[in-house]
């Protein structure tokens, strides 16, 4: 592989919930093993996202995820935190890539050779299983969540700011996984003065 031109690609998933991690992917794919179906995350069924998960994780010559926390949201702001997150997933890969393709219109300060691809998940390979890497990631970590407060619906909404999921929001309260910092979560807060739901 040492002659190889290896490019990663990185997406991210959760910039625009009101709860959980920013979660980020990096994937480096193995030309010897094509897979087939890779698109954007959104555009596939959860059934297909979870076989291409596994079948991403097995063959890729190296993947890796970064995550960027409501604490990091809530300091940095949500672009600077996703940044960081993009950062900490390409950091993570065991190989060090020719080139990093990101999905959107900007690239993190780095010292990697990149480019930003607008709509990159849906024509790039790499950018494609990165999505998916991240959104099948945090999927599990909302559904996890909903196990431990199952009165939110996280498992529907994924922590989007969906009718249901304000509803909730503005009679319970949020909880310490909520990004504060999110004006309708600081909405609530003034109203719940300032009180964090507990399990």
């Amino acid at each position: 592989m040492s002659n190889a031109y290896l490019i990663a690609g990185v997406d991210e998933v959760g910039r625009g919930p009101l709860v959980g991690d920013v979660v980020t992917a990096a994937v480096i794919l193995d030309p010897a093993h094509p897979i087939v179906g890779l698109t954007d995350s959104k555009k596939l069924s959860e059934k297909k996202r979870d076989l291409l998960f596994d079948e991403i994780k097995k063959n890729a010559l190296s993947w890796s995820i970064g995550r960027a926390s409501p604490k990091e949201i809530d300091e940095l702001n949500i672009l600077h935190a996703t940044m960081l997150a993009m950062k900490r997933a390409v950091e993570g890969l065991t190989i060090q890539p020719d080139l990093v393709q990101v999905d959107g219109n900007r690239c993190p300060d780095w010292s990697y050779k990149s480019e930003a691809i607008v709509k990159g998940d849906g024509s790039i390979a790499e950018i494609s299983a990165a999505s998916i890497i991240a959104k099948v990631t945090r999927d599990r970590e909302m559904a996890d969540l909903h196990l431990q407060y199952p009165e939110y619906g996280f498992n529907q909404h994924k922590g989007y700011p969906t009718k249901a999921h304000l509803q909730r929001l503005a009679e319970l309260g949020p909880t310490k996984e909520y990004r504060m910092s999110f004006k309708p979560v600081q909405h609530v807060l003034l109203q719940h003065n300032g009180v964090i739901h507990a399990v």
